[in-house]
């Protein structure tokens, strides 16, 4: 996952109202991502809002807004990372609902936050490559058969091209040296002969 600089680290929010607890679990990530922190349910929804994030550590129990709420109102929107429940409240059938990617029970050591981080960013980068392909290929397609003046007037065109930039910066962010099959990807002809 990516190589330790800003740019090219996954991107976690770490999220509880005791801040001893939320700075304990940023410091614990640090150097495996880029860590920001919010104390409240509230500055969760407007870090969310405010850059892409790839995984959002969420503790359940909060004043004001739970966890449970940030957590229905990021199923509600168009939050596109994973979620880690990290909390001290035990599991009950109630969670088998819950649009959430992973559970922690606290108290949770280094190495198991660790762990989940690094594997909940894996799977997001290989569903971002998945999305990249499907928009890249045609934005190849497109490229190879029609000329750089109609390609250069057709917004939806340059919409996709911009989008594939994105999703491409994404998974390679994400998945930093298990990345090779974006550059495989780049072999495939798409040209007609």
């Amino acid at each position: 996952m990516g190589d330790g600089t800003d740019e090219d680290c996954p991107r976690a929010l770490v999220v509880d109202d005791e801040r001893e607890v939320a700075d304990a679990y940023a410091l614990r990530l640090r150097g495996l991502c880029e860590v920001e922190t919010a104390y409240g349910g509230e500055e969760a929804l407007r870090a969310v809002e405010d850059r892409e994030l790839d995984v959002v550590l969420l503790d359940r129990h909060m004043p004001g807004l739970s966890g449970d709420e940030v957590l229905d109102r990021f199923d509600e929107g168009d939050f596109d990372g994973r979620v880690i429940m990290v909390t001290a409240i035990d599991p009950d059938f109630g969670v088998l609902d819950m649009p959430f990617d992973d559970y922690l029970c606290k108290p949770v050591d280094r190495e198991d936050v660790q762990a989940a981080v690094t594997h909940q960013c894996t799977v997001l980068g290989y569903e971002v490559l998945g999305d990249y392909f499907a928009v890249e290929s045609k934005r190849r397609v497109i490229e190879a058969e029609l000329s750089a003046e109609e390609r250069e007037s057709h917004d939806e065109f340059q919409a996709t091209k911009a989008r594939a930039d994105r999703l491409e910066r994404r998974a390679r962010r994400l998945l930093g040296d298990e990345a090779d099959a974006l550059d495989e990807f780049e072999a495939i002809g798409r040209e007609g002969e």
